[in-house]
């Protein structure tokens, strides 16, 4: 017989940002996963107390950032509503353990005009708050100066954006989640559930998260964007010799081409061809038309049953073995294993 006791720690609190426009989705969802959270882990534990404490903060205007949602209503310091001063120092006492920003609907409002938001996300991180932000919250995290020479990611999208508005930002393209111990970004929409298994292993521990994955019938960590992206070439440079030859290698899909007869097609000399190509697309001429042989691969590996070796021969691979070498590390992930994952039927072959 399980005993139960009302003697529970002070219960840990996540506070979701919910600024205008915010992506609701998402901020229901977290508010969800923490409350199953905290009924599975009472359970678990025989506690009748609150194991999770959720809050959200919004800008009331006059009275300025405070608590407006609460499951733990009558906790200490619920009541301290001048929390919501931006420009009040925050105490350990009264600040969340962790703070999540969720995106706002376009990637531009992720930028706040004032540094209201900014501020008051900087005094609790000072107070000791682990800040963590979803796709493009991770601009007005980046706009708070914490992630000078850190490591973040957003959805891939807006990865450029980011690095371009915030060049000190170490901006990781293929991560889906990158973690230190007082900053936590993940890039996509829905990777909002790999950021809040995340803050449930921090704070509870591995048994938690795993019983709120497998409740929720989610996976845990452990994807990267890479997974899905796809290969979208730079076409509009404005070199029109390059683009002949892109166009020319798009048309002809897997076949084998050479940087000769690429050059050739472009009406350049062999190394002006190479230099000219690097610099208006970003990639080698070998190294672009890899790309779109990877590319071509996945497609068939999503819609297709072809064996993983003749895939390898349609794409223009003659050694299967290279063939799975080169995608594996171009997309983070075995062919066989990006079948399994990704495929849209049934009974694949190997």
């Amino acid at each position: 017989m399980t005993t139960r006791t009302t003697l529970a720690p002070r219960p840990v609190e996540i506070a979701i940002v919910v600024r205008d426009k915010v992506m609701l989705g998402i901020v229901h969802g977290l508010t969800d996963l923490f409350r199953i959270t905290d009924d599975l882990s009472r359970v678990r534990l025989g506690m009748d107390a609150p194991v999770v404490r959720l809050s959200h903060f919004a800008d009331t205007g006059a009275g300025g950032i405070m608590r407006t949602f609460d499951t733990v209503p009558d906790a200490p310091n619920a009541v301290e509503s001048a929390i919501g001063s931006a420009t009040r120092s925050a105490t350990r006492s009264d600040v969340p353990s962790v703070i999540i920003i969720p995106p706002c609907e376009t990637a531009a409002l992720g930028i706040e005009t004032d540094r209201k938001w900014s501020d008051w996300l900087t005094a609790r991180h000072a107070a000791g708050a682990v800040l963590g932000s979803i796709c493009g919250g991770t601009f007005l995290l980046a706009q708070t100066g914490l992630l000078d020479g850190r490591r973040a990611t957003t959805h891939l999208i807006c990865a450029p954006d980011l690095a371009t508005m915030f060049p000190a930002v170490q901006v990781d393209f293929d991560a889906l989640l990158t973690e230190e111990d007082d900053l936590i970004t993940v890039g996509g929409v829905m990777a909002w559930t790999d950021l809040g298994l995340v803050v449930v292993r921090r704070l509870l521990g591995a048994v938690a998260m795993m019983e709120t994955a497998r409740f929720m019938m989610i996976d845990p960590p452990g994807r990267e964007q890479r997974f899905y992206s796809t290969f979208s070439p730079e076409m509009g440079h404005g070199d029109a010799a390059i683009l002949k030859t892109q166009r020319h290698l798009h048309a002809r899909g897997p076949l084998k081409a050479s940087v000769t007869d690429m050059a050739g097609w472009s009406g350049l000399e062999l190394r002006t061809f190479a230099r000219r190509f690097h610099g208006a697309t970003g990639l080698r001429p070998n190294e672009y038309h890899q790309r779109l042989r990877i590319e071509k691969a996945r497609e068939m590996l999503e819609t297709t049953t072809t064996p993983i070796n003749q895939v390898a021969y349609d794409v223009g691979y003659g050694d299967p073995g290279s063939f799975r070498l080169t995608f594996s590390k171009l997309m983070g992930l075995s062919p066989r294993d990006y079948r399994k994952r990704f495929g849209h039927t049934a009974g694949l072959q190997p």
